[in-house]
């Protein structure tokens, strides 16, 4: 049971994509004071949380309306996934902010930076996987863990970045690219095999 909780919680952890999210959130909080920044992850993190619980929780009910079979999901959510994780490789930007007075906190940090189409095709597939209530309860916990560390990464972002420069910070967001590439090719191949 801990070993499939570690599993969840390192797989979430990394489809968060929590080095991105910093290296982002450091750039466009630049001009923020310490209390600022706070302020900023608190409802951030609080954003994130909503969303995750809302589509891990509720992933079944959308496949039922949609009339989706969970394989196909699978194949379109890894897609997404390896677009994202060959975004993050190059170094992409794919979302600019217009000004320094613009609330960040839900647009564009936690959707479309830390939740972005791959991790939500993830969040819906996984929730429909765990069917019974204590894989559900392990799912959610997992999922609340792997936000919390998020948080604790971009609470220690001033601390990162002087330690590590943005070039450190840049090169753990690629490394994050190459293990979302190689999630994102497991979850296509296992909605392939379900074709088959």
């Amino acid at each position: 049971m801990f070993n499939q909780f570690l599993h969840l919680y390192l797989k979430l952890f990394f489809i968060l994509t929590p080095f991105l999210v910093l290296s982002t959130f450091l750039t466009w909080t630049s001009s923020y004071t310490i209390a600022q920044r706070h302020q900023l992850i608190r409802r951030t993190i609080g954003a994130i949380i909503v969303i995750c619980l809302s589509l891990f929780m509720y992933g079944n009910y959308i496949f039922e309306l949609m009339g989706i079979t969970l394989d196909a999901f699978r194949v379109g959510a890894g897609i997404l996934l390896l677009l994202s994780a060959i975004s993050l490789v190059q170094g992409k930007e794919f979302y600019e902010v217009q000004n320094d007075m613009q609330d960040i906190a839900v647009v564009p940090l936690a959707i479309p930076v830390a939740v972005g189409p791959g991790t939500i095709g993830v969040l819906l597939v996984m929730g429909s996987e765990l069917v019974t209530w204590p894989q559900r309860v392990m799912g959610g916990g997992a999922l609340l863990a792997a936000i919390g560390s998020l948080a604790v990464l971009l609470f220690l972002g001033n601390t990162l970045e002087k330690k590590l420069g943005r070039k450190g910070l840049n090169v753990l967001s690629k490394l994050t690219g190459l293990i979302l590439a190689a999630l994102s090719v497991q979850i296509i191949m296992q909605g392939l095999k379900g074709f088959s």
